[in-house]
């Protein structure tokens, strides 16, 4: 019998199958003791392997804001395939990736002109430091190898991002990361506790930067990396006015200051990116996720004309410029992706729809200040951190929470003891009520 056709009498999914994989940031071992496996997805809902119907809290991973299972994309996936599925990438382009940088740049203000493509936030972070680094050294000062970040920052996997993390668990195994990376304190204070929307108090604390600056001299700092939001250590909101005190010391020091939107970018907080929210223009953005709205692993990076005009000013004529791209950077199938859900986000007026819908999430997710399980709550746009008293354990209550809402019929993100809330941008005010209800009823089970 051929390969072929033994292959083709293999009945799918495999018995037994689920050991070959090896999960990313997942408890190998206590998952497949009861897996929770999706096997269809649809507008706001997923279904597991029983049949039973989830609602998505996280809108997947914050990549799916105008919900699972938008034909258009598929079909414009398809049809890029059939004409054509796949062009190298260095030396050679196609029409439909300058289709997409240019609606990219569109999104942001002037002058964030340039888009270079990656596949992955993660990607599109490491990206960024080489881009900072090949900026400083074409302007004549390579000595601007420092980084600064902050501590509780998630900035990706990749080495590059793991150098600039400040989350303790996603560096500990990894201890060959790159050097010369100084951490600002995170934003998260006491007297913050239960607010809406950006924070009274912590301005202050961008003159970490400043500080930093001082210990290791401004003219060896390259790039200060922030999320606008703190996203996956549990939505850490800005305090009023530190984000454009951070552009301050940068502008007056000669540091680029890049703006890591991997989760707020796509109008998650009801604008397009955090640059029109807060109204601060950084000099390099890093995205991904909701890109192609989740479809196809995506991501890219948008720097400003005078970086790019810098670099590729520098070299030789008709010579290479940057010597970096991925063998998948700019794939056709992506790029028709990222052009129908950027089509869609605009014509379904899904930015806006994020904005309108934003109070009543926010009141919605307050409704759990007084729940005994609660210790913070965070919320800005259809982004919101629920944060638990932990059980001595930091992590163990909110690992079976999750869990447990998954079974109650509910799917949110949660990393340590905090619920990440990110509902899709087409949902209704009956979904909010549904998500915060089933986790009110599963926090009711652990008091």
């Amino acid at each position: 019998m051929s390969s072929k056709s033994a292959l083709a009498e293999v009945e799918f999914p495999l018995t037994n199958s689920l050991e070959a994989h090896w999960m990313p940031f997942t408890g190998n071992r206590d998952f497949k003791q009861k897996p929770r496996l999706v096997t269809r997805s649809e507008g706001i809902y997923c279904w597991d392997q029983n049949g039973d119907r989830v609602i998505d809290g996280s809108s997947a991973l914050f990549c799916c804001p105008a919900g699972h299972g938008r034909k258009e994309i598929a079909d414009a996936v398809h049809k890029q395939l059939m004409e054509n599925d796949y062009v190298a990438p260095f030396q050679l382009g196609h029409p439909t990736s300058f289709a997409l940088a240019q609606t990219i740049a569109d999104l942001h203000p002037e002058p964030l002109n340039r888009v270079f493509f990656t596949n992955s936030g993660s990607e599109s972070v490491d990206t960024a430091l080489k881009i900072a680094m090949a900026y400083h050294r074409a302007r004549g000062e390579g000595q601007r190898i420092r980084f600064v970040s902050r501590e509780r920052a998630y900035h990706g996997v990749n080495i590059g991002g793991v150098s600039l993390s400040g989350i303790n668990k996603n560096r500990a195994a990894f201890a060959a990361s790159i050097p010369h990376v100084a951490l600002m304190r995170h934003t998260w204070l006491e007297e913050n506790r239960m607010t809406r929307g950006e924070p009274e108090h912590g301005a202050e604390l961008a003159e970490d930067l400043e500080r930093i600056c001082q210990t290791y001299g401004p003219e060896n700092i390259a790039a200060c990396f922030v999320e606008p939001v703190a996203g996956s250590t549990g939505t850490l909101i800005p305090p009023k006015g530190y984000l454009k005190r951070l552009r301050e010391i940068c502008d007056q020091h000669g540091i680029l200051l890049v703006f890591d939107e991997v989760i707020t970018g796509f109008g998650r907080l009801g604008a397009p990116f955090a640059s029109q929210k807060f109204d601060v223009v950084p000099d390099i953005v890093t995205m991904a996720k909701a890109l192609t709205n989740g479809a196809i692993p995506m991501g890219a990076v948008a720097v400003r004309d005078e970086i790019y005009e810098t670099i590729t000013d520098s070299g030789a004529e008709n010579a290479i410029e940057l010597f970096h791209g991925y063998t998948y950077s700019a794939h056709p199938a992506a790029c028709a992706a990222g052009l129908k859900a950027q089509e869609i986000y605009a014509r379904e007026g899904l930015f806006e729809r994020a904005a309108e819908l934003a109070p009543y999430f926010e009141d919605a997710v307050f409704s759990l200040k007084d729940h005994p399980m609660v210790f913070d709550l965070r919320v800005i746009g259809l982004m919101s951190g629920i944060e638990l008293h932990h059980d001595g354990v930091p992590g163990r209550r909110g690992q079976q929470v999750q869990k447990d809402l998954f079974w109650n019929g509910c799917h949110v993100k949660f990393t340590g003891d905090c619920a990440i809330v990110t509902p899709a941008f087409i949902a209704e005010r009956a979904h909010v009520d549904e998500i915060i209800d089933k986790i009110r009823k599963t926090l009711d089970q652990h008091v």
